[in-house]
């Protein structure tokens, strides 16, 4: 089961993802282009995905294990400060200039787009980049994430 869950809740986002046509960078750039040929089908998008997950965090709340057995660990922090501010407007600004975020890159790395490819070899740079130049307090939670179960 460890391995099944990560397993069936990538297949669901992947297919989500392909069926709604956001692996489309053209699609994403058109919800983007206000002031042209709007298409307001990503908010529906968002709109549903922001519905499942309030309610799967929710019920992930009365939880104290995931569904593969092992501690959950859901987000404490609600603090709002210049790392997450300035990591927010790169993933917009990178967002809206090519069309693709993190989960449809690698979605599209399945169909061999290359702009795909050249897309995620930047996004794993900068994740190098960022930790090397602020890097990230590992907390407790973080730590026993990594512990084999």
């Amino acid at each position: 089961m460890k391995l099944l869950s990560p397993l069936f809740a990538g297949l669901i986002f992947g297919l989500g993802l392909c069926l709604s046509g956001m692996t489309d960078p053209q699609k994403v750039l058109g919800f983007l282009d206000l002031a042209g040929d709007w298409d307001p089908s990503l908010a529906l998008v968002m709109g549903g995905a922001v519905v499942i997950a309030f309610i799967a965090f929710r019920a992930a709340g009365a939880r104290e294990k995931t569904f593969g057995g092992g501690p959950l660990h859901l987000p404490t922090t609600t603090t709002i400060d210049a790392r997450l501010l300035g990591g927010s407007a790169l993933f917009g600004a990178g967002w809206g200039l090519v069309g693709l975020c993190p989960g449809p890159a690698i979605v599209d790395l399945g169909w061999l787009d290359p702009r795909a490819a050249m897309f995620v070899v930047a996004m794993a740079g900068g994740v190098v980049l960022a930790d090397a130049i602020a890097p990230r307090a590992a907390t407790g939670a973080d730590l026993e994430a990594l512990k084999p179960h």
